[in-house]
């Protein structure tokens, strides 16, 4: 896409970069630098942080270590999800529109730095005297504004995607980078974490189980979430005159208008695709992230030690991901490869709970379980991860495609309605892992040896069909997404054509103003 705001003279050429209101970019945009490409990349960390936080530790911590009621958890939980869905779309059309001298995304990256560090820290540190229910009240109100937050830094940072660059496979490649991070941070904090705070105690044989624990957790997270936004906005700062400015023709117009080109995001075929596909893959997950210590804890018996070396199976899934995704991408296409590898993955990563239900996988202790949960896992995590690098990368072609159509670059809009459609799922997920747990009638603060085969049965069916059905349907819907290649680079040429039309236009009128 056409999307970076500059004068027709590029910096160092002796002009001010103009940044005014409405401007594309120039025709030929200068290399992305290494440091633009790894800043804006490490900026993932703080999500995947927040993420793997969140979705993996924060129901098992106040349902298991504090012992709270499943339901009032995943009912606070599930309320923030949806409170960070409504603002979503608000700080994406923000973004569009905002003027300053830092261009209208690096205001919100740097907005986000004290922020959601600060509320993180805070979720992790529940007054004890509080009963059940202002518990739940304390989760929701800490949690929802770290999601908020980290909100506006991350919907600002995606939104500039298709503004560093217009490149069909470029696009993929900065979405395999900025998912590596988001896998480095995801995982290689749990990791780290298991390992050295979740160390089992002679009181906790299970260090995810010790209440003392979750503070240098806390600790670590909002420090890797700092750093990391830091690295992001600094990273990319010097890139600000490349990227689009505000169109004059989205300032104004207030709430109703703010709503009708929301609406008219919906009106795009590719991205109702994309958003379908999203609705049930980020529900599939949410409940996946919300299950999975629960599996490898009670089902498994694993330690913290084990879970720690488990979860680096993910970093190494981004690894085999990164170059992995461009490539299928180029062979297959960004919508054939998103639905193959998800469906093949997908099976794969299920296929331990099935043959555990079915009494032909390892036992908890035996030495084949580690190596081959670690393997299946790997495996399983880089194909959804092309999977979801690939989607996000179409994400950014629909907004030229949008473009195209309406004459408006709105990046921000079409990536809150996507984060939007995120939050919801994914709180349908933790949703769906709080009526999973109580229909199986797992008990709050168990021990492991008071989990029953039955409760552990119930737990392992009612998942396996609802991750699966989730995905098969998601993957229907994205049958329908019709950008190609050749589709995205027409849309690209268009605007271009567009664009120097309109400067030539402008050139002419300056020529052959009136004379007085």
């Amino acid at each position: 896409m056409a999307s970076h705001c500059m004068d027709e003279e590029a910096p160092g050429s002796g002009a001010k970069p103009a940044g005014r209101v409405g401007e594309g970019a120039s025709p030929t945009l200068p290399p992305l630098s290494l440091k633009t490409r790894y800043g804006y990349a490490s900026g993932a960390i703080a999500n995947g942080v927040k993420n793997v936080s969140f979705s993996a530790y924060l129901m098992f911590f106040y349902n298991q270590v504090v012992g709270v009621p499943a339901a009032i958890v995943s009912a606070a939980l599930a309320a923030t999800l949806l409170i960070d869905a409504l603002i979503d779309p608000f700080l994406g059309r923000w973004s569009d529109v905002a003027r300053t001298r830092w261009g209208r995304r690096h205001p919100f990256i740097y907005a986000a730095l004290v922020p959601t560090p600060l509320f993180f820290l805070l979720v992790w540190l529940p007054p004890a005297t509080l009963s059940h229910a202002q518990t739940g009240f304390w989760v929701f109100a800490t949690a929802v504004f770290t999601r908020i937050s980290i909100s506006a830094f991350e919907i600002a940072t995606q939104a500039m995607t298709p503004e560093l660059t217009e490149d069909y496979r470029e696009r993929t490649r900065l979405f395999s980078l900025r998912y590596w991070f988001l896998y480095l941070g995801q995982y290689g904090f749990s990791a780290l974490s298991l390992l050295i705070f979740f160390a089992p105690t002679p009181d906790y044989p299970r260090g995810q189980l010790n209440p003392d624990s979750y503070t240098g957790f806390a600790l670590l997270g909002s420090a890797m979430i700092f750093l990391s936004i830091l690295a992001c906005g600094l990273g990319t700062h010097d890139r600000i005159p490349y990227l689009r400015q505000a169109d004059p023709r989205g300032q104004g117009g207030g709430i109703a208008r703010h709503f009708r080109e929301m609406a008219g995001a919906f009106r795009n075929r590719a991205f109702l695709a994309i958003f379908g596909f999203g609705v049930f893959k980020f529900t599939a997950i949410g409940l996946y992230a919300a299950s999975a210590l629960y599996f490898n804890t009670y089902l498994f018996g694993l330690s913290a030690a084990q879970i720690a070396l488990l979860t680096i199976d993910s970093v190494v899934a981004a690894t085999i991901a990164a170059p992995l995704a461009p490539l299928m991408s180029h062979w297959l296409g960004k919508r054939t490869s998103s639905l193959l590898f998800a469906i093949v993955g997908v099976s794969l990563g299920l296929s331990p709970l099935l043959l555990s239900y079915l009494d032909l996988f390892f036992l908890p202790g035996d030495p084949r379980l580690l190596p081959t949960l670690f393997v299946i896992g790997a495996i399983y995590g880089a194909m959804v991860a092309v999977s979801l690098i690939n989607t996000s990368s179409m994400l950014a072609d629909v907004v030229e495609d949008s473009a195209v159509r309406t004459g408006r670059h709105e990046a921000g809009t079409f990536f809150a309605a996507a984060s939007f459609m995120q939050q919801c799922s994914t709180a349908l997920g933790l949703v769906a892992n709080g009526l999973i747990l109580t229909w199986s009638a797992f008990p709050a603060k168990v021990s492991a040896d008071q989990v029953t085969d039955a409760m552990m049965d119930s737990l392992v069916i009612h998942y396996l069909f609802a991750s699966f059905g989730l995905w098969l349907l998601g993957c229907v819907i994205l049958l329908f997404y019709p950008i190609t290649r050749a589709h995205h680079e027409r849309n690209v040429e268009i605007l271009k054509a567009r664009l120097a039309e309109a400067r030539a236009r402008e050139a002419e009128n300056f020529a052959g103003g009136p004379v007085r």
